[in-house]
């Protein structure tokens, strides 16, 4: 059984729950939110496929929804993006100093929403 659609709406929900850190300037927690929401998606793509995977970094997960076939650059250049915010948006340690709420912009967030809506859209059009 496919839990494509199930995959694909928690990527939505969180997408839409990005923007809305976002609105309240909690700059970190948007750029995480933002990295799960695309994981979702990617997830939900290998679900359609029935080739379910389990791990965390969005390149692979790429690359095993893509196979052999060639990733847009400007794609795969958001994944590398998102993929950053996996760990450091959670930890303090991830900095030397300060913790991540006092790390990340809203030009970072702003970033982190348009890749993880490039990967949404992706996902969603590879059917």
């Amino acid at each position: 059984m496919s839990r494509y659609e199930d995959w694909m709406a928690e990527a939505k929900a969180e997408l839409a729950a990005a923007r809305t850190l976002f609105g309240g300037s909690h700059y970190s927690w948007c750029c995480l939110t933002a990295q799960q929401a695309a994981e979702k998606a990617l997830k939900a793509g290998l679900e359609r496929r029935a080739s379910p995977r389990f791990g965390h970094n969005l390149n692979d997960l790429l690359g095993a929804l893509a196979g052999p076939s060639v990733v847009p650059q400007p794609l795969s250049d958001a994944v590398a993006r998102l993929n950053r915010h996996y760990i450091a948006t959670r930890y303090p340690d991830a900095f030397p100093a300060g913790v991540p709420a006092e790390q990340y912009t809203s030009s970072d967030a702003a970033q982190a929403l348009e890749d993880a809506d490039a990967v949404v859209g992706f996902v969603e059009r590879a059917r």
